[in-house]
């Protein structure tokens, strides 16, 4: 297999526009190797999912971007999403637009504290000794073509460093953009929280406009030290022009915690892998996933969980909803390595179709290499219970009315567990939304 057939950019174009941005030659050399990397190695193998099928060549071209005078000039979607919209310039925002930030701030209060949040292209040169020990430390570049093309194109992206013994009481946010399908849109996510700190960090991915098949690939990377806690809340909002590949991963140390909030609720093809490596004694994982299918979407979502300390924990739950032609598979697994004695997995996948041409698989996946562990898991799949409609509807609810009440009531035990008013708000809003509520 050739490199110009498969891949998107040539070498020295790709060394060229490194230099440009004047990274540093680790990085270039980086990016030199995965690029090698991805003309030989092969796309993921995705349960009942024919990936190779799906439109992966509009990976786009890095064009370098000018920094907003102000966040006024930002989409009114876009503006609706900061959390002190009409109270200022927010502080503990990063906004990036296509290939690159336009907009980086960061409060005194965390300044002072030793906090990092910036683009990680700007990280790579006032921060290298930080970044490059972590960047693409938990995902493998060599994992398959995809996350050797992350690596070898990404741009724009986040740098969030937590020093040991600090307590972020305010999340921070990120909002990336997408309006241009000739524009490279593969941002990398950098999350280190040292002992001891704490953080919450909030993302949102939205795109304006036909974007021509335009490929998003991002990564997510997070590092959870000893009695850290990290929480990572994401929602993908991208319409049906745009397919999205989303690898989220984070090791999780001794007594440490991760917590994942994902919203899925994209309009076009779409595949994520969210996995927590349990390494440490004591390490803790939840996760908590909500998705809306329709139309004649394809989605591949997998929630991993993998124990490798003893007495770790993790728990999955996943709600989803499916309706039109869309057909989905979900894929909760629950790894528990030699030697994670006294370790614990639940999980739990539950999917509710709206339409008898839907089509959405549930797969609960336990594998055990250790005796002395607990581990359990419940999965369903069904429509609308007419029964429940009917009753509804008896006490003088409309048809539509009831369903809708239903579907709230499905998804209800995961937005009520979100610790984040905000996110909770705004997942209703777009099921809803995708609905046609």
């Amino acid at each position: 297999m050739s490199t110009q057939t498969v891949l998107p950019i040539d070498r020295a174009s790709l060394v060229e526009q490194s230099k440009a941005r004047r990274e540093p030659e680790w990085m270039t050399a980086l990016r030199e190797e995965a690029l090698e990397l991805a003309g030989s190695l092969e796309l993921p193998k995705l349960e009942k999912t024919r990936i190779d099928r799906w439109n992966l060549q509009s990976f786009g071209n890095y064009k370098p971007v000018k920094a907003a005078r102000s966040l006024d000039e930002l989409p009114a979607e876009a503006k609706s999403l900061l959390q002190n919209e009409g109270q200022g310039q927010p502080d503990n925002l990063l906004v990036q637009h296509n290939s690159g930030v336009i907009y980086s701030s960061i409060s005194e209060s965390l300044k002072l504290q030793g906090v990092i949040f910036t683009s990680l292209e700007e990280a790579l040169n006032l921060h290298g000794d930080l970044v490059k020990p972590y960047f693409m430390s938990v995902v493998d570049k060599s994992e398959n073509r995809l996350t050797a093309l992350h690596t070898a194109l990404w741009s724009g992206g986040v740098f969030l460093y937590v020093p040991k013994n600090v307590q972020v009481e305010v999340p921070v946010q990120a909002l990336f953009i997408t309006d241009d399908g000739e524009a490279v849109f593969s941002p990398h996510v950098l999350i280190v929280a040292e002992q001891h700190a704490s953080v919450t960090y909030v993302d949102n991915f939205i795109s304006q406009g036909k974007l021509n098949g335009l490929v998003y690939n991002g990564v997510a990377e997070v590092v959870v030290k000893p009695e850290a806690k990290v929480t990572f809340a994401s929602v993908h909002n991208l319409d049906e022009s745009v397919t999205n590949l989303t690898y989220r991963r984070a090791v999780v140390e001794n007594d440490a915690s991760v917590e994942w909030i994902i919203g899925e609720m994209h309009y076009g093809n779409a595949m994520s892998d969210t996995t927590t490596l349990l390494k440490g004694k004591g390490s803790n994982s939840d996760a908590k996933v909500i998705c809306v299918g329709t139309e004649d979407q394809k989605l591949n979502v997998t929630t991993r969980a993998v124990h490798f300390g003893k007495h770790s924990e993790s728990n999955m739950i996943t709600r989803a909803v499916m309706r039109d032609t869309a057909t989905a598979i979900f894929n909760g697994v629950t790894k528990i390595e030699k030697g994670a004695t006294k370790a614990n997995g639940e999980q739990t996948e539950k999917v509710l179709m709206l339409s008898p041409k839907a089509r959405g698989d549930a797969n609960p996946i336990l594998l055990i290499d250790e005796d002395d562990v607990k581990a359990g898991h419940a999965a369903s799949v069904g429509q609308v219970n007419p029964e429940q409609v009917y009753y509804l509807m008896s006490r003088g609810i409309s048809k539509q009315e009831a369903e809708r009440l239903i579907i709230y009531g499905f998804l209800d035990p995961v937005v009520s567990k979100i610790p984040l008013e905000q996110i909770g708000s705004q997942l209703r809003q777009l099921v809803e939304r995708k609905l046609g509520q």
